[in-house]
C-alpha cells in the first residue's frame, strides 16, 4: 500500500498531543528538526544515523565515492524535483521519446524506469483495492453460496482456500467498519478543531503560535498549553502560525481525512473495484513481464518523491534537505505502488527491472498481509540475491509483531523461521525521542525485523518542488537504504551481505524501556526493551558503519598493517 496515513487530521493531532504532551516535550528549533535523523548518536544523544559525521570522516581519509544506483519501488517520483531532478538515474542505452526498445530489453524509452502500474496508452493506476478485497471477491463465491450444504462441502474441499478467505473477510469487515466510522465522526471531529481554534485565539490573539507565546500565555484548559507545546514540537506546519492560519490548515486536512477514508470504501474496499483494465496485461499470467508504460510520475507520486528524498536529495545546494546518500545515489524509479495494495506479480517485476538495470539497493516501502503470489516474489528476490542486490524493506505500520503476524513480502518463507536470502533487510521506525524510542505505530519483531531507522518527523521531498514531514516505517527504510548506498559507494569491493552485516554490527543499541502491540490478540501489548524489538536491537548509525568498514575492509589500510 502506498502510504498508510498515520495523523489525518488536526484533531488527531490535537489530541495525540494532549495525551503525550506530559511524557515526550523535547525542545528543538524547525530547522534542527528537518535534520534531526543526520545527527550523530555520539555527539547529541539523539538516536540519528550520524550522516555528516560519516561524510567528514571518509573525506579525512581521503576516501573517494563511486557513484551507485538506488531502485525506489514505489508510487513514482517527481523526477524533476528541484532537490532530485541531479539525481535521478537516466539509462544510457536508451534514446528519449523515440518510441523504441533501444537497449533491447522490452521497455521503449525507459529513460527513467518504468511503471508497470500504467497502460500501453499513457494511462495509469491511482486507486486499487486491497489484497483482502481481493481475496474475499474471490472466494466469497465458493464459501458464501447461499447453499449452506455447497458451504460446507466447498469449505471441506478447499480447506487452505476457506481459511485465508477467513482471515481476509475478518481483516475486510474491521477496515470496511473503521473507514464507515470515521466518515460518519468527520462533524465531531470539526467542532473539536473549533474549540480548539477558539481557545487558541482567546489565549495568544494574533500572536503566532511558538514556544515563548504559548508559555507566557493563560489557557482555561491546563492541559491545552502541554498539548499546544507538544503540537509545535511535532508538527512544524503549525510553527509560526496564528489561530486563523491554523483553523484554515486544519480544514484543508480534514478534507484530506474525508478523502482518504472515501477511497478506502470507494475503492480499497469496494469488491466492484478494478483497475487492471487500464494496464491491459494477461493479470493471470503471473510470469509476464513486458507490460506497462515509461511515465514513472504517476497521478499521486507523494509517497515516492519522500522516499527518493531522504535517500537521495542534492546535499549542500542550499534548499530543502539533504539525502543521505545525497553526493552519491541516482534513482531508479519503478512505478509498482497504487492507492491501495500492490499486486504480487508487478512487485516481482519490478525487482527484476531494478537489478537488471544496475540497482544495487531496492529500497521498498510497502508491504500487506496476503501475498496470493508470493512465490513468485521470492523467486524475484532469488534474482536479486544472485546478483549481489541489497533489497530494504519497510517493517509495517500496524504496531504488531511480525514475527507472529503477516507482512508481504518477507524473507521467511511460510512456517518457516530461517531466512532464504541474505541480502534483506526489514526496518522498524524510530523516533528522536530516547524515552520512546520505538514509533508507536512501527511493527516489531525479535526475528523477523532486523534493525531500526528513524521514522517519525521525517522532513523531505514532495510533489510540487515542496517538503514535508511525514512519518512511518515508508520513511525508516530509505533511511537504511541510503546509509546502505553511502557505505558501499565508499567500499564498492563489499559484497551486499557484508553490507548489511556491517550496518547490524554497528547498530547503536538501547535496553530503554518501551511498550509494544496492543493492536490485535496476536501483539498484545507488552513491556520490555528496545532491545528486544528487532535482530539487532538497535538503531542503524552510518557513521558507525563506515568506521567499521574502513578499519577491516579497506584494501590500503589492511596493507599497511601486514607490511
Amino acid at each position: 500500500m502506498k502510504i498508510k496515513l498515520l495523523s489525518l487530521s488536526f484533531a488527531f493531532t490535537f489530541i495525540t498531543a494532549i495525551t503525550f504532551a506530559q511524557n515526550n516535550v523535547q525542545a528543538v528549533d524547525s530547522l534542527a528538526l528537518q535534520s534531526w535523523y543526520h545527527q550523530s548518536y555520539e555527539k547529541t544523544g539523539i538516536y540519528g544515523v550520524g550522516t555528516i559525521d560519516a561524510l567528514e570522516f571518509l573525506k579525512s581519509k581521503g576516501l573517494k565515492p563511486s557513484p551507485i544506483i538506488v531502485g525506489v519501488i514505489d508510487s513514482g517520483v517527481q523526477i524533476d524535483h528541484p532537490d532530485l531532478k541531479n539525481n535521478i538515474w537516466i539509462n544510457p542505452k536508451e534514446i528519449a521519446n523515440n518510441g523504441k526498445d533501444d537497449d533491447g530489453n522490452g521497455y521503449a524509452d525507459d529513460v527513467n524506469g518504468w511503471d508497470f502500474i500504467g497502460g500501453k496508452d499513457g494511462k495509469d493506476v491511482d486507486h486499487d483495492t486491497m489484497e483482502s478485497t481481493r481475496i474475499v471477491s474471490l472466494y466469497e463465491k465458493l464459501f458464501e453460496t447461499g447453499d449452506l450444504k455447497i458451504n460446507e462441502r466447498n469449505r471441506k474441499k478447499f480447506p487452505n482456500e476457506f481459511k485465508e478467505y477467513q482471515r481476509a473477510k475478518f481483516i475486510y469487515d474491521k477496515d470496511l467498519g473503521e473507514a464507515k466510522e470515521a466518515l460518519s465522526q468527520i462533524d465531531e471531529q470539526k467542532a473539536l478543531i473549533k474549540q480548539m481554534a477558539a481557545e487558541l485565539q482567546n489565549a495568544l490573539g494574533d500572536k503566532p503560535l511558538t514556544l515563548e507565546n504559548v508559555n507566557e500565555a493563560t489557557f482555561t484548559v491546563p492541559q491545552y498549553k502541554a498539548a499546544f507545546i507538544q503540537m509545535i514540537e511535532n508538527n512544524s506546519d503549525l510553527q509560526g502560525k496564528n489561530a486563523t492560519q491554523i483553523s484554515m490548515l486544519a480544514d484543508s486536512e480534514m478534507g484530506e481525512a474525508v478523502k482518504y477514508y472515501s477511497g478506502k470504501v470507494d475503492y480499497m474496499l469496494n469488491k466492484s473495484y478494478d483497475s487492471r483494465y487500464i494496464v491491459g496485461d494477461n493479470y493471470s499470467d503471473i510470469k509476464e513481464k513486458h507490460y506497462g508504460n515509461n511515465e514513472v510520475e504517476g497521478p499521486d507520486a507523494l509517497h515516492g518523491t519522500h522516499v527518493s528524498g531522504i535517500i537521495a536529495a542534492e546535499r549542500n545546494n542550499k534548499i530543502g534537505m539533504d539525502g543521505i546518500a545525497g553526493d552519491v545515489a541516482k534513482i531508479l524509479v519503478v512505478r509498482a505502488v497504487p492507492d491501495g495494495d500492490e499486486r504480487d506479480k508487478d512487485i516481482a517485476n519490478a525487482i527484476y527491472y531494478a537489478v537488471d538495470n544496475g540497482a544495487k539497493v531496492i529500497n521498498m516501502s510497502f508491504g500487506k498481509p496476503f501475498s496470493p503470489n508470493k512465490e513468485r516474489v521470492w523467486e524475484a528476490m532469488k534474482y536479486a540475491e544472485k546478483k549481489g542486490v541489497l533489497m530494504v524493506h519497510a517493517a509495517g505500520n500496524d504496531n504488531k509483531n511480525v514475527d507472529t503476524e503477516y507482512n508481504y513480502p518477507t524473507n521467511f518463507k511460510d512456517n518457516e523461521n530461517k531466512t532464504f536470502v541474505n541480502n534483506w533487510i526489514t526496518v522498524g521506525a524510530s523516533t528522536r525521542y530516547n524515552n520512546a524510542l520505538k514509533a508507536s505505530f512501527s511493527n516489531y519483531g525479535k526475528e523477523k525485523v532486523d534493525i531500526f531507522a528513524p521514522g517519525l518527523e521525517i522532513y523531505s521531498t514532495v510533489t510540487g518542488g515542496k517538503y514535508k514531514f511525514l512519518q512511518g516505517t515508508s520513511m525508516a527504510s530509505p533511511v537504511v537504504a541510503g546509509c546502505a548506498a553511502l557505505l558501499w559507494s565508499y567500499f564498492p569491493q563489499l559484497t551486499a551481505e557484508q553490507v548489511k552485516n556491517i550496518l547490524f554490527v554497528t547498530a547503536n543499541k538501547s535496553t530503554q524501556a518501551v511498550k509494544a502491540g496492543g493492536e490485535s490478540e496476536d501483539s498484545p501489548m507488552i513491556n520490555t526493551t528496545f532491545d528486544q524489538l528487532s535482530v539487532t536491537g538497535g538503531v542503524v548509525d552510518v557513521f558507525r558503519a563506515v568506521k567499521y568498514a574502513y578499519e577491516n575492509f579497506n584494501p590500503e589500510k589492511n596493507s599497511k598493517k601486514r607490511r
